[in-house]
């Protein structure tokens, strides 16, 4: 097949640091070129990612409207020159909008739920030959209503990279991976520790300005230090492999819900159970008392940490293998881009 895949252009393929997508993206590319298709690219200028064919998007912001109108041409013309059999837009929708009308297969994938309008709009146009996919059913139950098909494939994770843990220490530490601000819950997962005697390393980044960094100065920052709370920083993805192999537990207890959150998977593949609340697509990641433990209330998330000991941690790794790994996803995909080109 002759793949097209478009990223938005606010991050390079794959991401220097940051980009759980454009992640996901450059391994979709590798593993496709692996299996003999052949693959373009329309994404930031410097995106790093092995294809046959790449196209840098002129426009640098999704939201800006000169920079919508010079990406929408910049796909026409990739399109014209790649020849896709299919085109998979992990892009602003608005790029596609010339070839709606069209005969050409296209894929349009959400990370975050989609706005209805847009939605309904596009079905119309573009019919049959436009598919929908969100990263959780949690997505595509919200898609659903504006119409047109929808398939939930999730997020995925490249589990060899992920140094499988079969146990760790009697006294290991519980962790938190995440963006440091209120809606990740690194508040509740303080309070979690403290009241279960456990410590707890706290990684990710944070930021100064606004709501966040008022969060970090007032309600994260005097924690630091006591009881065995621990900042460590941003980490890379050496060092997260090696933060989650050595954890109790990710405790990520959320406040919002969560469109997927590859975090979960990465701890997963590491073999490490997850603490977190049942919103978002949480309930589809972690099987409740099999791969940790989904609580609304922190006294739950402190019964949770004392029952760490039911979950064996071959079941988490098993978990991500099964359901999170790129050979099942990619399969997923390929099987969805084949119905749609017959």
């Amino acid at each position: 097949m002759r793949i097209l895949l478009t990223a938005d252009p606010e991050i390079p393929v794959p991401p220097e640091q940051y980009g759980g997508i454009e992640r996901i993206i450059g391994a979709l590319a590798s593993h496709y070129r692996k299996a003999a298709h052949q693959v373009g690219l329309a994404a930031h200028p410097d995106s790093r990612a092995e294809v046959d064919s790449f196209f840098a998007w002129p426009g640098a912001r999704s939201r800006r409207v000169v920079d919508l109108v010079r990406n929408t041409r910049a796909l026409h013309l990739a399109i014209k020159s790649f020849r896709p059999e299919i085109v998979h837009s992990f892009s602003r929708i608005f790029y596609l909008a010339p070839h709606l009308g069209s005969g050409l297969p296209k894929i349009m994938s959400y990370q975050r739920a989609p706005t209805r309008r847009t939605v309904r709009m596009a079905v119309r146009l573009a019919g049959s030959r436009l598919a929908f996919t969100g990263c959780s059913e949690h997505i595509c139950r919200q898609g659903r209503g504006g119409g047109g098909r929808w398939h939930a494939i999730h997020n995925f994770v490249d589990v060899d990279r992920y140094t499988f843990q079969p146990s760790v220490a009697r006294n290991a530490p519980l962790v938190f991976l995440s963006r440091i601000e209120r809606i990740k819950g690194a508040h509740t997962a303080i309070e979690v520790a403290k009241r279960s005697g456990r410590r707890l390393l706290i990684a990710g980044n944070h930021t100064g300005e606004g709501e966040a960094g008022a969060y970090w100065r007032s309600v994260i920052l005097p924690e630091l230090g006591k009881n065995g709370i621990e900042y460590v920083g941003p980490v890379g993805d050496r060092e997260k492999n090696q933060l989650l192999g050595s954890a109790l537990a990710l405790v990520v207890p959320v406040e919002w819900d969560e469109p997927f959150g590859i975090v979960f998977a990465e701890s997963l593949a590491c073999g490490t159970p997850v603490i977190s609340t049942p919103r978002g697509a949480l309930p589809e990641i972690v099987r409740h008392g099999i791969d940790g433990f989904l609580d609304s209330a922190t006294a739950g998330l402190c019964r949770a940490v004392e029952q760490l000991g039911r979950i064996r941690r071959r079941d988490c790794r098993q978990r991500a293998e099964e359901a999170f790994s790129g050979q099942v996803i990619v399969r997923k995909y390929l099987e969805l881009y084949a119905a749609l080109i017959s």
